[in-house]
């Protein structure tokens, strides 16, 4: 198809506008229906977004793959893939556990920890807001330079801390106020959430965490073995 052609070959490059199905349909001397049809097979698989009134944008394609059994950091990523990435701290505090995290780590009413909230950003665009919480007891604050850096590395390499599992829940839900305010959504009403329980090698519940991924920059992978 010369239209995905053109797309793979960014000759039309993500964000921009299709020219119109007349403008298409005259350029390759073809009908306007073979035109719509190539238009719709385009959407099907992901290369187009039809914006009302507008007409069909080229979608950026290109993702970066999460881990779904895992358990990366998120530097790790940064460095396997070499995402270019850049990471904000907006919260370190110590503060009591909201309810909705209490709840699922099963901890009691009034249980504290340290609340740390970062947004990460792929090529000057927010696109994850990870939401971290500490539950050891102990724990004493972390720098932001440290948080900047990597988490995981400091807690293991710097605190002796030996991280070993976690849980986790891949949900697509609706995007929150929060998410308005920290990520560059666009047009996007969802987003992928992650959440996980990590534990340490001992099982010690040790941390909360919550990520939330905007739609179209992320897969999430995993590797199956039939039993």
């Amino acid at each position: 198809m010369q239209i995905e052609n053109r797309i793979l070959g960014k000759v039309y490059q993500a964000g921009e506008l299709l020219p119109s199905e007349n403008e298409l349909a005259k350029e390759f001397q073809v009908s306007r229906e073979t035109i719509r049809k190539a238009l719709v097979l385009l959407l099907e698989n992901g290369f187009i977004q039809k914006m009302q009134g507008k007409g069909s944008i080229v979608i950026d394609r290109e993702r970066y793959s999460f881990p779904v059994s895992g358990l990366t950091s998120f530097k790790e990523l940064h460095q396997e893939q070499h995402m270019n990435a850049v990471t904000r701290v907006i919260k370190n505090d110590y503060e009591k556990l909201p309810e909705q995290v209490r709840k699922y780590v099963s901890l009691p009413d009034g249980a504290k920890a340290w609340h740390i909230e970062r947004v990460r950003y792929l090529r000057g665009e927010a696109v994850i807001l990870d939401k971290d919480f500490l539950l050891e007891p102990s724990m004493k604050k972390i720098t932001e330079e440290q948080l900047a850096n990597s988490l995981y590395e400091y807690l293991e390499q710097e605190l002796g801390y030996e991280i070993s599992y976690a849980q986790k829940e891949f949900t697509v839900e609706p995007i929150t106020a929060e998410d308005q305010k920290w990520l560059d959504l666009e047009e996007d009403t969802h987003v992928v959430v992650v959440r996980s329980a990590v534990f340490l090698q001992d099982t010690t519940l040790f941390q909360y965490t919550e990520s939330r991924h905007r739609l179209d920059r992320f897969r999430f992978i995993d590797f199956a073995r039939r039993r």
